[in-house]
């Protein structure tokens, strides 16, 4: 189907108006045009609820758009037409897309350059499970902390969707996991070969370097805050901290970009301290330069490798979607507060299904 005869298209999405409770996330329609040149337009499988658009309500994401904007960070879905200088090929194709807003959709048009065709045996919502959270997690072990057999890691917020996914590709990378989650999840946990620690310990350090005398060769945080420093402690004399987010800085009133400052030159100062301990923030999108630049491209063929090796570990049994439970996209409000629950009940990710 081409841009010629491709029909309008009527999607329902997910608007998120201002800095609302979930309950002020509105429906609404909205008819597409057929996909231009380089596009594609996607039909929406499975999209889901992450960190991101928790902290996006609050306005508290740093570099979201100005309200009123369709949240969802990535999703999954077939392509249904695709613009001029696209393949026909691609039409009728799983895929997945990495989108920062506008998941949150029956219906989307994106860059036909901006997907990652999702292989056979993998289903929608498992696949969704892998986008966001298990790139950011395969990039943090191997890019990143460059993990290795023997090593052992301490991963903060096990239960998550991130950790859920870090701690078992640290287990395949063969080392050893300490992981932090509420005491409901430390079965589950241990039955992925993790050692956990309650989260509200209030001697979780001690318990770590009990677990660890000579301390652990990664951290990876996503509290930001205080804990980055008691994370930065743990580690032993040439271990890695990688921050990820400031989740501990989410309810906050003051504005989060001094305190994301605040954070990045915490990590710079400990980076030039005479020690062989190194301190980074990831960032997902770090690199991804402007449309059309030179690094888009790595940005997006990085993207592409890691993805697809990812989804090749979950259709080969290496790794496990853990998915905490599945929404109507009409029923956003309430996966939302699932999310958001203070005694964190989610094991893993909160999918919708438009």
């Amino acid at each position: 189907m081409t841009e010629m005869n491709a029909p309008t298209v009527t999607a329902t999405e997910v608007v998120l108006p201002g800095k609302v409770e979930p309950s002020g996330l509105r429906l609404v329609q909205r008819a597409l045009p057929p996909p231009a040149a380089g596009q594609a337009l996607v039909r929406v499988e499975s999209t889901a609820v992450s960190f991101a658009e928790t902290a996006m309500r609050r306005g508290r994401y740093y570099g979201q758009p100005p309200f009123p904007f369709v949240p969802g960070y990535d999703l999954v879905g077939v392509v249904d037409a695709v613009g001029p200088g696209v393949s026909q090929s691609l039409t009728g194709r799983r895929v997945a897309a990495l989108t920062k807003t506008g998941g949150w959709a029956t219906a989307v048009l994106l860059a036909a350059a901006d997907l990652v065709e999702v292989p056979a045996g993998v289903g929608a919502d498992e696949a969704e499970t892998l986008i966001v959270n298990g790139v950011t997690a395969y990039q943090m072990l191997h890019r990143t902390a460059k993990v290795r057999a023997g090593q052992t890691v301490l991963v903060l917020g096990a239960s998550g969707g991130v950790g859920t996914i870090l701690v078992q590709l640290a287990r395949h990378a063969g080392a050893d996991v300490i992981g932090t989650a509420s005491p409901r999840h430390h079965d589950a946990l241990r039955a992925l070969d993790v050692e956990p620690i309650d989260y509200r310990d209030p001697d979780l350090a001690a318990r770590v370097r009990e677990l660890a005398p000579g301390g652990v060769d990664a951290v990876f945080d996503h509290l930001g805050g205080a804990s980055v420093t008691r994370s930065y402690r743990l580690l032993n004399r040439t271990g890695t901290l990688v921050s990820y987010s400031i989740a501990s800085k989410i309810d906050d009133t003051a504005p989060v970009l001094p305190v994301f400052l605040r954070l990045l030159a915490k990590l710079a100062y400990w980076n030039y301290l005479p020690t062989r301990k190194h301190a980074s923030f990831y960032n997902v999108w770090a690199g991804a330069g402007k449309p059309g630049s030179a690094k888009r491209d790595a940005f997006r063929a990085r993207l592409r490798t890691d993805l697809t090796h990812l989804f090749g570990l979950l259709r080969d049994g290496a790794l496990t979607a853990k998915i905490a439970a599945r929404y109507p996209l009409a029923d956003v409000a309430a996966a939302m507060a699932l999310a958001e629950s203070s005694g964190r009940t989610a094991l893993g990710k909160i999918i919708l299904v438009p």
